[in-house]
């Protein structure tokens, strides 16, 4: 009986075990499943963010082309107000803007030939015709002002080419070339005059030379001749810097020429003369010194005219 009894606990407690492992392996079935519906909707979430995401950056690309739309769109549209806001001005119709540009043309192909040239007869050719165009410019309502100021400027410009005799550096390169051509190497290194000499040095000059031992003439031939083409290269050199109109070179050029005519000539009232030459040379000035030049250009570039 008490075999019995323990079989039919035992038999109970097997049917009890397998009903509770039954049930943890149920309880673990279904949490899987729900772990793994919740990774599926976080999965499917991150896909609706990336597609949000997306959707986000199309749009603002979107906004940004758009902004630029508009902003060409309000750019257009200034420059069509102002166009038409030129077209309705009776002051700036098409032939006398035409014209203020010609006179504009003209003012700048003067000053070019001036500054860079030194073509003064052409710098007052193109005034005069800038000046007749000028002229035949009829203003508008409300333009009497501004093309009398213009045509005021351009008289000043005009009285002050017609003023200016010559271009300074035409007038330097003619005086340059003058110095130049009166220098001419004798055969000889020149000497003291005879009729100067003590009598023994006349009677010895035939075989004997007397020259002190630090004096800076230069005697020999090969010498001479060497001094006297630096002396040429130095001259060409002042020429190039008139050229450029560079004054500092221009100096320093001629200062190193009378260094080379103090090495050429004793000292005599014509080398004396040749100094002084190259000291007038050297302050004659180089750079047009005209204040009112281009002040027709600049008044016709604030009336919105020209470049």
């Amino acid at each position: 009986m008490a075999l019995v009894v323990l079989a039919a606990a035992g038999w109970y407690g097997w049917q009890a075990w397998q009903a509770q492992q039954r049930r943890a392996r149920a309880w673990a079935a279904e949490t899987t499943q729900q772990w793994q519906a919740l990774d599926a909707r976080i999965d499917a979430l991150r896909v609706d963010q990336r597609a949000q995401a997306q959707r986000l950056q199309q749009a603002d690309a979107t906004n940004r082309v758009l902004r630029e739309e508009l902003l060409g769109i309000g750019q257009r549209a200034a420059l069509l107000e102002d166009s038409v806001r030129k077209l309705a001005d009776p002051d700036r119709d098409g032939a006398q803007a035409l014209r203020l540009d010609e006179v504009d043309l003209l003012l700048g192909q003067g000053e070019q030939r001036l500054r860079i040239a030194g073509d003064l007869d052409g710098a007052r050719d193109a005034y005069a015709l800038a000046a007749g165009v000028l002229e035949g410019i009829h203003p508008g309502a409300g333009g009497n002002a501004a093309l009398l100021n213009l045509r005021q400027a351009l008289v000043q410009e005009r009285a002050t080419l017609d003023a200016l005799a010559q271009d300074p550096k035409v007038a330097a390169l003619a005086q340059l070339d003058r110095f130049a051509a009166s220098l001419s190497l004798p055969a000889t290194a020149p000497s003291p005059a005879t009729a100067a000499r003590p009598w023994w040095q006349r009677a010895l000059s035939r075989i004997v030379q007397v020259q002190p031992s630090n004096a800076a003439v230069a005697v020999a031939g090969g010498e001479r001749a060497a001094a006297f083409a630096a002396l040429q290269l130095e001259l060409t050199l002042a020429r190039a810097a008139i050229e450029r109109r560079d004054t500092a070179a221009y100096r320093a050029a001629l200062g190193r020429a009378d260094g080379w005519i103090a090495r050429l000539w004793p000292d005599s009232p014509q080398r004396r003369a040749r100094r002084a030459a190259l000291q007038a040379l050297r302050a004659q000035p180089l750079v047009l010194q005209l204040p009112a030049l281009g002040s027709t250009r600049r008044q016709l570039q604030a009336l919105g005219h020209g470049s």
